[in-house]
């Protein structure tokens, strides 16, 4: 069971990033991508409709989490708490951003909220960019598998890290590009003319980044864990993961450059999920490694609740993932096709 939910989980974080991903990206574009009022109401119309749906798969993956594994639940969140708030005001002020600025028609009051929309965004990008990279460097646990992290120490991967290093910062860095990439790929699939050249501009201007910070990570990840790999040469077809992430890399700047930008973004998505599910082949089965004694990582087995918690859980998981997929299907349904400034919704 606890292979099961290991990868349950998993999948519900590449949901969150692959949905509220193109949403931060859309953020963190919106005062600089759209050059006129009408545009920026296009840029939010986008979003509009799902942007608050996508962050459902947060919670469910906090909430999974909660009862899969109780053990990491306490420890991410105790080690984690003052970051963590951050990231919920964070939430909480994008969310207001969206909502207030077409309530007052002033210009200066929405660009006040443009600018909070797109600061809010940007944090949020990396900050989740350097979680990961803090979960895979590891944290110094204790005996009891708790931990307490200051923003920084000296900059550098050790025993008793900050969570800012060269490591997560680098991390920070690619999650902020890469979502910057997917958000200008989603614009370009949903909306027409000017917005939609700038959009597929940009992408390509942000897929060199990418491609370099891509090539970077490996190294830097095997500089920072020896251990990356191990899992990898114990399962070769776990190999497959680096290639799919080179052709995702390729179809994004081939099909953007040839104007397809479904299957540009659809690139992008793969590319997103594969880099995540790489992240949890080298991890398994540890869900939370030390940085000061690897006796002390959380790992499945230390953390995994009762037989029937997993039993009933997962019965009730199937539903709940049953519900949240036909809502899904119905939002993105209703509201497919190009977005204009006639349309319904968010910035009238």
């Amino acid at each position: 069971m606890g292979f099961i939910w290991f990868w349950l989980v998993a999948i519900m974080i590449v949901m969150y990033v692959l949905l509220d991903g193109f949403d931060l990206g859309v953020g963190i574009l919106h005062p600089f991508i759209a050059k006129t009022e009408a545009e920026r109401n296009i840029s939010i119309r986008s979003i509009g409709p799902v942007w608050d749906g996508n962050e459902v798969w947060l919670l469910a993956s906090g909430g999974t989490l909660y009862f899969a594994f109780p053990l990491l639940y306490a420890s991410a969140f105790s080690g984690f708490y003052l970051a963590l708030m951050v990231v919920l005001w964070l939430l909480i002020i994008r969310g207001a951003s969206i909502e207030l600025r077409s309530q007052i028609h002033i210009a200066v009051w929405r660009t006040f909220f443009d600018g909070m929309f797109c600061f809010s965004s940007a944090l949020l990008a990396i900050f989740f960019g350097a979680a990961l990279a803090n979960v895979i460097r590891g944290v110094p646990l204790n005996a009891d598998g708790y931990f307490f992290l200051p923003f920084w120490t000296d900059w550098l991967p050790g025993a008793d890290p900050g969570i800012l290093d060269w490591y997560t910062v680098l991390g920070g860095v690619i999650a902020f590009v890469a979502l910057t990439l997917h958000g200008a790929l989603y614009l370009a699939v949903k909306t027409e003319g000017d917005l939609q050249e700038r959009a597929r501009r940009i992408a390509q201007q942000a897929w060199i980044a990418l491609m370099l910070l891509t090539a970077v990570s490996l190294p830097a990840s095997i500089a920072v864990r020896k251990d990356t790999l191990d899992n990898y040469r114990a399962f070769p077809i776990a190999f497959a993961v680096p290639l799919i992430v080179v052709l995702a890399l390729v179809g994004i700047i081939v099909f953007s450059r040839k104007g397809s930008d479904r299957k540009a973004f659809a690139s992008s998505c793969v590319y997103l999920a594969v880099m995540l599910i790489g992240a949890a082949v080298g991890l398994y089965p540890r869900l939370l490694p030390s940085s000061n004694d690897p006796s002390m990582d959380i790992t499945i087995e230390k953390a995994l609740s009762s037989p029937h918690t997993l039993h009933v859980g997962l019965v009730w998981w199937c539903i709940g993932m049953l519900l949240a997929l036909l809502y899904f299907t119905v939002v993105y349904r209703m509201f497919r096709g190009k977005v204009s400034a006639s349309s319904e919704g968010y910035g009238h």
